[in-house]
């Protein structure tokens, strides 16, 4: 017999394993800079000349992350020592070298547009069109990073009175509730509860998030927290390809649920792949209105429970399916997409059950799931395709590690939010054009083999 061997896939590694001028063409060929380029270019024929090539100083800045440079110093320098790395990202022999000072007003131009947004959303349109991503989950996380500066000292709080003890008065609470009603009113967006953000429009969303360095806290694999002054990365991510589809770049101290909401409406509005039917998250992300918002995108959510002093549910198992009289849980069997209807079937323990015959436990249960979208999604809690759309959820930590191994994610070397959100978008697109890169030399070598 014959053994045909299958050739391995081209990866991410073996693209930085690339000579650097290979590395270079394949990854700027994935963007387009024409919109970075128009923003940063001069508007008008008046005033100075402009001895500067843009253009190369835009690919110079994706070559900065794809060569782990730490410093735009160290770009500057490179670039004025390394004739051939200079000429790779575009500089012609008779360009001058820009200066650090010309690196960080161009920075400082693209910071004040979403134009890297867009180039992304470009990138990532030509990857569905190239037929690259055929996804039909999208795992959503938040990872951390710091900023450069230091926390700032702590200010001291001033001494209040202490609260009078004892139940308020009718008047006093009614006072009392009118005051905390009318400070709610005013705190930002992002301060309130999600569900505020439910019919909020995307470009609102995006508009308001705080970005500014903050102290952020979480709990680490054995339980202890840890503390970070900085920002955070949320990330929709799809499960086989591993696109990042959305991205969203944050101070460190907002609630990773808060930010579920513009990246599930980025991907609805943004993200034209009609094979998308799951979201899945961690418990994290168990909140009623992160549900309402991907059941109005006619998706099913696969998130963990975060049980919150609840009760234990009296019919019903762990997860939420059904029990017979004695107790056993039923089976789930499939979701009616039409009537938007989870079907169970009795348990296998009803077959010797004495009781089957009594008239006692019926044979088919069914539920609708907009009867507690948290309780009830398709395909049912517990069940082995419940189980097996979850575990794709992994997708989104190995992209967070590719951001902090491989792109500089944590090299965050600009001092306000707005100035390192480009750098934050400069990573997610260059990590999605090395994506892309890596998608179109397999393509190649495939038609290579098939010929």
């Amino acid at each position: 017999m014959t053994i045909i061997r299958q050739g391995s896939l081209f990866d991410i590694q073996e693209l930085y394993d690339l000579e650097p001028t290979q590395r270079f063409e394949a990854i700027f060929s994935a963007i387009d800079i024409d919109p970075i380029f128009a923003v940063v270019t001069k508007k008008s024929r008046f005033g100075r000349p402009v001895e500067l090539n843009y253009a190369a100083m835009i690919y110079s800045l994706v070559a900065r992350i794809t060569e782990r440079i730490p410093f735009v110093k160290d770009l500057v320098k490179r670039l004025r020592n390394d004739m051939i790395f200079r000429l790779d990202c575009g500089f012609l022999v008779s360009d001058s070298v820009p200066s650090e000072a010309a690196f960080s007003r161009m920075i400082t131009i693209i910071s004040e547009s979403n134009v890297l947004e867009e180039v992304q959303e470009n990138l990532l349109q030509n990857a569905i069109t190239e037929g690259f991503i055929s996804d039909d989950t999208v795992a959503i996380d938040a990872t951390h990073f710091e900023a450069k500066d230091q926390a700032p000292p702590k200010e001291e709080k001033p001494i209040t009175e202490p609260k009078k003890r004892g139940r308020k008065s009718k008047e006093e609470r009614e006072q009392w509730l009118i005051e905390k009603a009318e400070c709610e009113a005013t705190l930002p967006l992002f301060e309130k509860k999600i569900e505020e953000q439910l019919d909020v429009p995307l470009a609102n969303l995006r508009a308001e998030i705080p970005q500014d360095p903050q102290w952020g806290v979480k709990k680490n694999s054995e339980g202890k927290n840890v503390f970070w002054y900085g920002f955070k990365a949320h990330l929709a991510v799809g499960t086989t390809s591993q696109y990042i589809f959305q991205s969203l770049f944050s101070s460190g101290n907002l609630n990773d649920g808060k930010a579920a909401l513009p990246l599930l409406k980025g991907i609805h509005e943004r993200v034209k792949l009609s094979t998308l039917c799951f979201e899945t998250m961690d418990a994290g992300y168990d909140y009623d209105a992160i549900y309402k918002q991907i059941h109005r995108m006619g998706h099913q959510a696969v998130i963990a429970y975060n049980k919150r002093n609840e009760p234990e549910p009296i019919g019903f198992d762990k997860h939420f399916a059904p029990t017979c009289f004695r107790e056993h849980s039923y089976r789930y069997d499939s979701f009616d997409t039409k009537y938007e209807t989870l079907k169970y079937t009795s348990p296998k323990e009803c077959k010797d059950c004495p009781l089957a015959n009594e008239g006692i436990c019926q044979k088919v249960y069914k539920v609708r799931i907009t009867t507690d979208l948290r309780k009830y999604t398709a395909p049912a809690r517990g069940s082995k395709s419940w189980k097996t759309i979850f575990k794709r959820r992994t997708a989104v930590e190995r992209v967070n590690a590719y951001l902090k191994g491989y792109f500089q994610l944590n090299n965050v070397r600009y001092r306000t939010g707005k100035r390192a959100k480009v750098h934050f978008d400069l990573v997610t697109l260059v990590y999605n054009a090395s994506k892309l890169a890596v998608d179109r030399f397999n393509a190649m070598l495939n038609q290579q083999q098939a010929a």
